[in-house]
């Protein structure tokens, strides 16, 4: 780091500082808000085709996909968002990221559901790739995941409630299948009309 960006960031530490409590929450509100909108202009948006594609088994496990797990890792955290799949950034490898729980971001590489629960539930439902749309889609409560870190070593999670959730809706994406084509018909028309872009007259 060059000496006038250690300046720079002193200066922008102290000003912030100064700052009083209220000041400084709007701030760092301001600043996730950015970093939010920066991600999600790397995210693929519907309907990019992308989206739509279904993913490729991985069959390298080499520096690219550290980088790319850690690249996605990152984006979703910006983005505010609890999993990200490959096809989310344009990548068609079956490859997702997503919170675990207490123990942070985890990445599953060619990942599979082995037990799906009988039992499910309803929750409305949000994706990166579909800004602002929100619809209840019906998943199973309990899922059994496994596949492979990007170092190649064994996954097994039993999962149930929102992790359940997640891998499911990240494992749609891999085959190219979105939260609109879950949800009943009044939402999905709901949402895509509010996803049709709108035409302007000048």
């Amino acid at each position: 780091m060059s000496e006038h960006h250690h300046d720079h960031d002193h200066d922008h530490d102290h000003e912030l500082d100064e700052l009083t409590e209220e000041e400084r929450e709007r701030y760092e509100e301001q600043e996730r808000e950015y970093l939010r909108r920066e991600a999600l202009a790397q995210i693929r948006q519907y309907p990019d085709p992308a989206l739509r594609m279904r993913a490729n088994e991985v069959t390298e496990f080499d520096d690219y996909l550290l980088q790319l797990v850690e690249r996605m890792t990152d984006l979703m955290h910006d983005a505010q968002g609890v999993g990200l799949a490959a096809t989310q950034v344009g990548i068609l490898q079956r490859l997702f990221v997503f919170d675990f729980e207490e123990s942070g971001a985890r990445a599953v590489v060619n990942p599979r559901l082995t037990v799906v629960g009988d039992e499910k539930g309803s929750e409305e439902e949000g994706c990166l790739s579909l800004e602002g749309i929100r619809v209840p889609v019906e998943r199973s409560t309990r899922v059994t995941l496994e596949g492979v870190d990007p170092s190649g070593e064994e996954v097994h999670l039993d999962l149930e409630g929102l992790g359940a959730r997640v891998v499911q809706h990240e494992l749609d994406h891999l085959d190219g299948v979105l939260i609109i084509d879950r949800t009943d018909t009044e939402h999905r028309k709901q949402a895509l009309g509010e996803l049709r872009p709108q035409i302007v007259l000048r």
